[in-house]
């Protein structure tokens, strides 16, 4: 017989605590993993590399050199995130800077720096050259860009802030964090290497945001990457840094300016001789010219023609030019000295005639002499300023030409002078081998549209020309022309008989006529009422800030009133 077992066996306790401890420790390792992932990366990275980084805008820009307590910043990382006109004068071995209203030159390995040609004493050279690499020192530049320093505990790093900058607070929200969670990631990512770690007490700033992270920056410099989730973000705060700068007065014209150029060549007009302009209140006689490479200056300046200028309420606006002789102006132009040596004269020669401005005539140079000019004109307007001179630049159209077009940086130029002058005219040069319009009306207004693209509209003059060609066609084809004054065009007209009909196509009269004696065809494209009206009428259009006339010998009664940009009727007055 079998025995019948009727009660159930118990299994061992034993086996049952085993089986729940297991299951309670895959399912916290579940959980790990799963919180973690992805898998969060121990790599560790280094932010920055090289002794002193710079830090700027975020990021590391290059390598700062410190000499006991002074820092010094390369010149290259200052030109490309400060300040593009620092440039190095070979001839003296100087950094110059060209501010608003200072000059600044720093000599290389010297104690002292000048500004405005003032000595100002350091314990420390001002320039260091190290290697292929120049320096700055960064004390005395704060005094002329805004911007701030400090150098940074642990990393060493030099941290720029500049003026307008905002920086945002923060602070890690709990307590109770794991640390693969205050680790400041190389991205946005957890499996990416970390470059530090930060504490819920700390200190930080939040930089940017990204996806789901912040990025933060530790007072130390360092930064990466943080989940928005344990970050809470605190005030922002706008960095302000204001220079002491001195405001000088230039003087201001009382509605448009009307300007004409006096042209003299060898000595100056006879001022009884010369009639009312109505409308006219800048004249700006061509006194001074460049007259060798070490920047000397011709002068024809006249105290009698000053005087009388004042007496007409004129404001006087002396022209300088480069006498459109490009070796020499490579030579003048090229180094600080012979710079600073044309900018004594010009303002030697303001004080002996009363100047009110002085208006840059440069042309023909070498495109690869064209940042020599701008540099020129950046150095030079500061002192004008100081001694209270209108700086105006004259200028062509945006053309290919090397010499005469492509090497203005009208861009840089517009914001340094007070006015630009745009010579708006010789669309048909004197020694064309196609007769044509001077200036043809939808040429002037084409061109000016694109020149606004670069020059703003209230620091723009249009420049007009007073003068035509006549032009003769011979019966072989060849073609020749002659600048005549307005006066000796209608001469013409009357001598022979013709009445000039309108063209649309240049927007101007125009008169032909054909010579059986000689053979010859004449053209002439009119400067009259009807052009130089039209003329201030695209000034107007374009609400620029005048019109200058080239020139006032070639003027008839009938110009200033054609160009007044006021009242017609209170310009006659």
């Amino acid at each position: 017989m079998y025995e019948i077992e009727t009660s159930q066996k118990k299994a061992p306790a034993k086996k049952f605590i085993f089986a729940g401890l297991l299951f309670a420790f895959t399912l916290i390792i579940s959980s790990i993993i799963l919180f973690l992932y992805p898998f969060a990366s121990k790599e560790k990275a280094a932010y920055f590399k090289g002794d002193h980084p710079i830090l700027f805008m975020g990021k590391q820009a290059g390598n700062a050199y410190l000499e006991g307590e002074t820092i010094y910043l390369p010149l290259t990382f200052l030109q490309k995130f400060v300040d593009d006109a620092i440039i190095v004068d070979e001839h003296s071995q100087s950094i110059i800077i060209a501010t608003k209203n200072k000059v600044v030159q720093l000599p290389t390995e010297s104690s002292s720096y000048y500004v405005n040609e003032e000595a100002v004493k350091l314990g420390f050279s001002a320039v260091k050259q190290i290697g292929g690499e120049r320096y700055l020192a960064i004390e005395p530049l704060v005094a002329f860009y805004p911007i701030t320093y400090s150098i940074l505990s642990d990393t060493g790093a030099v941290w720029i802030k500049k003026n307008g900058e905002t920086m945002a607070s923060g602070k890690v929200t709990e307590k109770d964090i794991h640390e693969e969670f205050l680790r400041l990631r190389t991205k946005a990512s957890l499996d990416s290497p970390y470059t530090a770690t930060v504490s819920p007490k700390e200190k930080i700033f939040i930089e940017q945001k990204k996806g789901d992270y912040y990025l933060i920056r530790k007072e130390d410099g360092r930064a990466g990457y943080m989940k928005k989730q344990y970050i809470k973000k605190g005030e922002s705060k706008k960095i302000a840094i204001s220079l002491e700068e001195t405001e000088y007065t230039v003087p201001k014209m009382e509605g448009p300016i009307q300007l004409t150029w006096e042209a003299v060549y060898t000595k100056n007009p006879n001022t009884s001789n010369i009639p009312m302009m109505a409308g006219v209140n800048v004249i700006s006689p061509t006194w001074f010219e460049l007259a060798d490479g070490k920047g000397t200056i011709k002068n024809l300046g006249s105290k009698d023609y000053a005087k009388w200028s004042r007496k007409q309420g004129y404001q006087i606006w002396g022209l300088f030019s480069n006498a459109f002789d490009p070796e020499l102006t490579h030579e003048a132009f090229g180094s600080f000295e012979t710079r600073q040596n044309m900018i004594r004269q010009l303002l030697h020669f303001s004080q002996l005639y009363g100047l009110n401005g002085i208006n840059l005539d440069i042309e023909n140079v070498n495109p690869v002499d064209g940042p020599y000019i701008t540099q020129f004109v950046r150095e030079a307007t500061p002192y004008f300023h100081e001694a209270g001179l209108v700086v105006s630049m004259d200028i062509t159209f945006i053309s290919s030409s090397g010499n005469w077009s492509v090497f203005f940086e009208r861009d840089k130029l517009a914001g340094i002078a007070d006015y630009m002058v745009v010579m708006a005219y010789d669309e048909h040069w004197g020694s064309s081998q196609v007769a044509g319009s001077v200036a043809s009306l939808p040429w002037v207004e084409e061109n000016l549209k694109l020149l606004l693209e670069v020059v703003p509209n209230e620091k723009l003059i249009l420049g007009v020309p007073l003068y035509t060609r006549l032009w003769e066609q011979k019966s072989n084809g060849d073609v020749s022309s002659k600048a005549l004054s307005m006066g000796k065009v209608k001469e013409w007209l009357s001598q022979n008989k013709i009445t000039p009909v309108y063209d649309p196509a240049s927007g101007q009269n125009y008169a032909e006529h054909f010579s059986e004696k000689d053979k010859i065809t004449y053209r002439v494209w009119l400067e009259d009422e009807i052009s130089l009206s039209k003329r201030a009428e695209l000034a107007k259009k374009y609400n620029l800030a005048g019109v200058a006339s080239w020139s006032r010998y070639f003027a008839d009664e009938t110009a200033w009133s054609a160009l007044t940009l006021t009242n017609k009727e209170a310009a006659k007055k």
